[in-house]
Formats: structure tokens, C-alpha cells, sequence
């Protein structure tokens, strides 16, 4: 059972790795497009990347929990685990400081209901209008770039903790 849950864990927090990363690794090309372009290409991410993260990175935090419970504390397994936790969980904290507010400004012309509506009414910022456009693009940008670097530091920690003797 403890074997399921380790590969359960790494399973999700792939998820929220590879989603992360294919932000990032659209960021050479996005920063060549024009304001209006690149306003065209943001909403294309909702509904997909949403329900993805918070299967990866909300499951991958509820295993990376559940893990921890089953394994015994102070080991060398336990730190690795606890690492790859607190590297998602940091992940997941600037996704909503930084990248949430601007999500907001993206999908505004988008009607959205149910879940959906409730999802992005969240910490809705009042501000995020007033930026300029390329300062948010930067700072939804590199905010993907700080988040693949800690998702895939997690899923490490957890690959180095799950394999240790």
C-alpha cells in the first residue's frame, strides 16, 4: 500500500511539474508576441491548466501529506518527503500571490459560471487593471518559471526520498 501511494504522489506532483514547465518553456516565444497576440493566446489555458493544477499540485500536496503520515519521522525519507512538500506547497503559494491576480485580468472577457466563476472570483484583485499590460504578461511569465523550478526541486526531493534505503 505504502509503494501505491509513493507512486500516486509522484504521479500527481509530475502533473503539476509538467504543467508548470510548459508555461515556461512557452516563455521565449510569448515574450516575442505582440500586446494584442499575446492577448489573444492567454484565455486558451481555461478551463485545462486549472483543472490540471489542481489535480497536480492540490493532490500532489494531499499525498505529499498522506505520504508523510506512513513515513517514519526523522528518517532520511521523511526530510526528502517534507522537502518536496514544502517546495510545492511554496509552488503553489505564488501561484496565488502572483499568478492568480493576474489570471484575472486575462480571463475577464470570459463568461464564466459555476466553478468556475467561483474559482477565479477568488483574492479577484480591483488593481490588476490598472498595470500595464506587459507588466503583467512579465510577472505571469516569470512567476511560471519560479513555479517549474520548484515543482520539478519537489519531484526530485520526492524521487531522492522515495528511493532511499
Amino acid at each position: 500500500m505504502f509503494q501505491l501511494l509513493q507512486v500516486m504522489t509522484a504521479i500527481l506532483v509530475s502533473v503539476a511539474m509538467a504543467l508548470a514547465l510548459a508555461h515556461a518553456l512557452e516563455l521565449p516565444g510569448k515574450m516575442r508576441l505582440s500586446k494584442e497576440a499575446y492577448l489573444a493566446v492567454q484565455p486558451i489555458y481555461y478551463p485545462g491548466f486549472t483543472m490540471g493544477g489542481g489535480i497536480g499540485e492540490g493532490g500532489g500536496m494531499i499525498a505529499l501529506l498522506a505520504l508523510l503520515a506512513f513515513t517514519p519521522y526523522a528518517s532520511t525519507r521523511f526530510w526528502w518527503t517534507l522537502a518536496a512538500f514544502v517546495l510545492l506547497l511554496t509552488m503553489h503559494l505564488i501561484y496565488w500571490v502572483v499568478t492568480h491576480p493576474v489570471n484575472n485580468f486575462w480571463i475577464k472577457d470570459i463568461e464564466m459560471t459555476g466553478l468556475g466563476a467561483t474559482f477565479f472570483s477568488l483574492f479577484a484583485p480591483s488593481a490588476a487593471e490598472t498595470e500595464g499590460w506587459s507588466k503583467l504578461r512579465d510577472l505571469w511569465e516569470y512567476s511560471h518559471v519560479a513555479r517549474a523550478v520548484l515543482a520539478m526541486l519537489s519531484l526530485i526531493s520526492l524521487m531522492i526520498g522515495t528511493t532511499e534505503a
